[in-house]
């Protein structure tokens, strides 16, 4: 892991980016928190970190809405991070993830059903590699002495989501943004997902199937899951959505680091 920037947002902030091998990376650390990289035995105690997931259009386009939430999360004493993911941004391209999203607009565009194929094809190859590299991000951000566990995860592609927490105990809670494709076979994923869950949900996202993402959110095998759904597309998440899985982090992420 290697930074190559750094600056000091106006909040008190620290935004570093950084390289993993080939993987670009973004790191927000709060001021209370920044302090602790120090050898001063007076520093700030370390901070839970949240990895901050998001859709395939590439960082610098993705950069307002992931750093509005690195701020918030901030604001509440949390570290955040997050990757580019495959094929995105400034990443090599990926010719059959390519060839799966053209096919997914052409039957968007024809008026036609997304069928498990061309779901299967755009969905699963992502997370099969996207994983294992959220996997050593975080190995290497929990190296960091100003960051700490518990760990949450936020934000999609929601496939991801479920994967990371299915096989990462270091995760220890998530809010997952439902929204996206998801192929069959994640499905049987999500029943072995246990962590405490909290999941958004607009209503009318126009391309969203939201039944599938009910019947995902049934398939969850954690005690404790909260479904947060509202009126409005894609875009349209009300602020106090946001504040409300907020909340779900200060909860759970503040508990668990209590007894660490």
């Amino acid at each position: 892991m290697r930074f190559t920037s750094e600056q000091r947002l106006d909040d008190g902030v620290l935004e570093r980016e950084f390289t993993l091998g080939e993987i670009p990376g973004i790191l927000w650390t709060p001021e209370s928190a920044a302090a602790s990289a120090s050898a001063s035995p007076s520093a700030p105690a370390p901070a839970p970190l949240i990895l901050l997931g998001h859709p395939p259009l590439g960082l610098r386009k993705m950069y307002p809405r992931l750093v509005a939430r690195a701020r918030q999360s901030a604001a509440d004493g949390f570290a955040t991070a997050t990757i580019e993911l495959p094929g995105s941004g400034d990443r090599p391209r990926w010719a059959a993830v390519e060839q799966a999203r053209a096919d997914l607009r052409r039957a968007m565009q024809a008026g036609e059903p997304v069928g498990d194929e061309i779901v299967d094809a755009l969905i699963l190859p992502l997370v099969d590699k996207a994983v294992p590299e959220w996997q050593a991000a975080l190995d290497a951000l929990l190296s960091l002495p100003e960051i700490c566990g518990p760990v949450g995860y936020s934000g999609g592609v929601i496939s991801i989501g479920v994967r990371l927490a299915a096989v990462d105990p270091r995760i220890a809670a998530a809010v997952l943004f439902a929204g996206s494709f998801v192929p069959r076979a994640v499905f049987e994923e999500a029943r072995q997902v246990t962590v405490p869950l909290h999941v958004l949900l607009q209503w009318d996202d126009e391309g969203n199937d939201r039944q599938a993402a009910l019947d995902l959110f049934d398939a969850f095998g954690s005690e404790e899951k909260t479904l947060h759904a509202n009126m409005g597309g894609h875009t349209g998440v009300p602020q106090f959505a946001g504040d409300a899985a907020a909340q779900f982090f200060t909860r759970h992420l503040n508990a668990a680091g209590d007894t660490r």
